[in-house]
């Protein structure tokens, strides 16, 4: 499914099977993830995309071709890919061990043909040898609502425990599972009126559930916004407590609206999630030894793709949506 123009339904064409070179592997896709990252490059609200494009950078796959000077992988091995696809290593960032935030940096899906196809290339150092138990598509989501998530949530450290998840998607409804086993008290806030996300929301073990205007009945330790709408960021810090902290998990989101200082005040802090690092994929596989989490996913054929897109768009998706390879 090809991107060739943005604010255009993608196209589903044939294409050259691409051949991995230098440091490259090539990978039969199992199945793709579909992101909120993707509707933002699709509808022209990341303007710096490769075009043509495949989009998708959330890849379980199998290496079935490997480029040269790649020892650290095989053939057959499972692997998962993520957003982030190359970093120079260089820049003053990448030095700092902030390769998340590399001025030179390239991403899967946006500046790199991504997953929504059945076979991909990509640098070997940038994807995630993982276990069996990852082969199958409902694993997709973890390589990006699964990771950012997981740094979202780092971010807000060990001592938070009410804590607020604004649009309850395919991140929260992975974050929910950790936060849940590490005894912590989740908000899910939703759209209102939105009663299948809320009942979704409980039936993970929410220990409250609102729609977004709703005040929760605690003051919340930390609050992380999913949804890409700006008027949440003055909602959510009247909702946290005093030193609280609130984390934009999104690459995008609506103009935020002015609001008065005594909001922010108090301590509170307001900071962004830009990407995530390889370290940040180690450190939450390695978690997941022991927190077992279980996706929900709604599966698409390919050829559905732009389908699967508009009902992400709307709201309509439990949990995450993924794009499945029918492959001999």
């Amino acid at each position: 499914m090809v991107l060739e123009h943005q604010n255009q339904p993608l196209v589903y064409k044939e294409v050259s099977i691409p051949k991995p070179g230098q440091g490259e592997v090539q990978i039969k896709v199992i199945a793709c993830g579909i992101c909120r990252t993707d509707l933002h490059v699709i509808d022209g609200e990341l303007t710096q995309p490769k075009l043509p494009l495949i989009p998708g950078h959330e890849i379980i796959g199998k290496i079935t071709g490997i480029g040269a000077v790649v020892e650290s992988l095989k053939i057959d091995d499972l692997v998962g890919v993520p957003w982030l696809g190359y970093t120079c290593g260089k820049c003053k960032f990448c030095k700092l061990d902030k390769e998340n935030l590399c001025e030179n940096a390239r991403f899967t899906g946006y500046t790199i043909d991504g997953g929504y196809a059945e076979y991909t290339v990509v640098d070997a150092r940038y994807c995630f040898l993982l276990s069996d138990k990852y082969d199958n598509p409902a694993s997709a989501p973890l390589l990006c609502a699964g990771l950012i998530g997981f740094r979202s949530y780092h971010m807000i450290g060990d001592k938070a425990k009410n804590i607020g998840m604004y649009g309850f998607g395919a991140a929260a409804h992975i974050l929910i599972q950790i936060a849940k086993a590490q005894n912590k008290k989740v908000f899910a806030f939703t759209r209102d009126n939105d009663s299948k996300s809320q009942s979704f929301a409980q039936d993970l073990g929410a220990f409250w559930v609102g729609g977004s205007s709703d005040s929760p009945p605690e003051k919340l330790d930390a609050a992380i916004i999913f949804a890409p709408a700006g008027e949440l960021i003055p909602k959510a810090l009247q909702d946290i407590d005093k030193g609280g902290m609130v984390i934009c998990g999104g690459i995008h989101m609506s103009e935020i609206p002015a609001f008065s200082y005594d909001l922010l005040w108090e301590e509170r802090v307001l900071k962004s999630v830009a990407n995530l690092t390889r370290q940040d994929g180690l450190d939450f596989f390695e978690l997941l030894k022991s927190i077992p989490v279980t996706t929900q996913t709604e599966f698409f054929p390919l050829i559905r793709a732009n389908e699967a897109i508009e009902k992400l768009r709307k709201g309509q998706i439990r949990g995450a949506a993924v794009l499945v390879m029918h492959q001999e």
